[in-house]
């Protein structure tokens, strides 16, 4: 489904130590916007009904049901860069992406 490279496993894991509420999670959603057609939306929250957890290394994902064919063989990466850092998604379905890399358009089936 989606893999998590030790840069975002580790930046996961920051932002959710010390945190009072217990089964949080990356949620990594898709929804039609952007530049390209798709965007990523991110946020730390628990996981919903109808979700699907990637948990790696003690860290989870949780992706909406919209999102889990789009997002399907990604990989997650955190960039720590002076110009441009964040979680980046490697989106081996998408056909093209914008520039600023948090937006895409799906491949034709």
């Amino acid at each position: 489904m989606l893999t998590l490279t030790d840069n975002a496993v580790k930046q996961l894991q920051s932002l959710l130590q010390g945190r009072s509420e217990s089964g949080l999670g990356l949620r990594l959603d898709v929804e039609k916007g952007g530049c390209a057609g798709y965007q990523y939306v991110m946020k730390i929250s628990p996981q919903a009904e109808g979700d699907t957890a990637v948990s790696q290394e003690g860290v989870s994902v949780f992706i909406g049901p919209e999102g889990v064919k789009l997002l399907q063989g990604c990989q997650l990466d955190y960039v720590d860069s002076l110009h441009d850092g964040g979680f980046r998604v490697e989106n081996p379905n998408a056909e093209r992406s914008c520039g600023c890399g948090t937006s895409f358009e799906p491949r034709k089936s």
